[in-house]
């Protein structure tokens, strides 16, 4: 039996063999008859490498459509989540300060009539006034607290959770360790990921549960973590069908390259890690002190 093969290769790479077999006996294969073969091996691996490159492509596609989805998905919910809040601090104002302030001037009208005709009265609503005022500053604070709280702007991630953790209904430990302030993106997402994880836990984790709060560093990477030892939950796969807040994390964590893990299973309370790649500010950003935070 006379074979011939020739390989079918391209730029270097290997991407198949030619094998022609010709009985014993036949004649042997002529010099234009190896060239031939040659040149069909070359063609063959042309077509071959542009099947490779036309799949390649449609893969690429194919992604590039699928990040379009999520694109459009993740702006869809930035605008949702705009207008939520914007709803939401329209009904603590009317709910809270306005109605604290309402009554304020109401309390101040009756103190004014009382002042010249029974002045004693008047003291007392003074007095009382005094209480109501400390009420709405308090409601206008908390107010503040969830739109941007100041205490993140001017003593960074540790006292903002410190502060965030007094509320929460469980036991909450904040460790803080960093090298020193972050860019405003970042500290603000670390915040928000860690206040909703907080609240979850203290909805779902179970009485009697304690909360730890860890935000540090590993080389050009911040990294955090919320962490109890409650009731737990049973996560899938996919983190922005789970709820828990999930898909703000994701959303608040992905515009800034960071990524979100999950760890949890009923009964084995649960974690919730993130990392963001970012450098601490080398100095003074925006009047905020880059002395670290412990």
């Amino acid at each position: 039996e006379l074979i011939r093969i020739a390989p079918a290769a391209h730029l270097g790479d290997l991407l198949g063999l030619l094998v022609v077999r010709r009985p014993a006996g036949s004649a042997a294969f002529s010099a234009d008859e190896d060239t031939t073969l040659v040149e069909l091996a070359r063609q063959v691996a042309l077509a071959l490498h542009n099947v490779q490159l036309d799949s390649a492509l449609q893969a690429s596609l194919e992604e590039v459509r699928r990040r379009n989805v999520e694109l459009q998905a993740s702006r869809l919910r930035i605008v949702t989540v705009a207008d939520e809040s914007r709803r939401a601090i329209e009904r603590n104002l009317h709910d809270g300060a306005q109605q604290h302030l309402v009554a304020l001037a109401v309390k101040l009208g009756l103190a004014r009539q009382l002042i010249q005709t029974a002045p004693e009265i008047a003291a007392g609503q003074l007095e009382e006034l005094r209480t109501d005022v400390q009420s709405t500053i308090t409601a206008v604070r908390e107010l503040a607290h969830g739109i941007y709280p100041p205490l993140l702007r001017q003593q960074g991630l540790g006292e903002a959770l410190r502060t965030a953790a007094t509320r929460s209904p469980l036991s909450c430990n904040v460790e803080v360790d960093l090298p020193g302030r972050y860019p405003v993106e970042v500290e603000t997402a670390v915040y928000f990921c860690c206040l909703e994880a907080i609240q979850n836990a203290g909805k779902h984790a179970g009485e009697g549960a304690t909360i730890t709060v860890r935000v540090n560093t590993d080389g050009p990477r911040l990294l955090f973590s919320v962490s109890d030892d409650g009731a737990g939950f049973a996560t899938g796969t996919d983190l922005a069908a789970s709820g828990h807040g999930f898909v703000n994390m994701l959303d608040r964590l992905g515009a800034i390259g960071g990524s979100l893990e999950v760890e949890s299973a009923p009964g084995g309370g649960a974690t919730i890690s993130g990392s963001i790649p970012a450098e601490p500010l080398d100095g003074d950003a925006d009047g905020r002190k880059n002395d670290g935070d412990k």
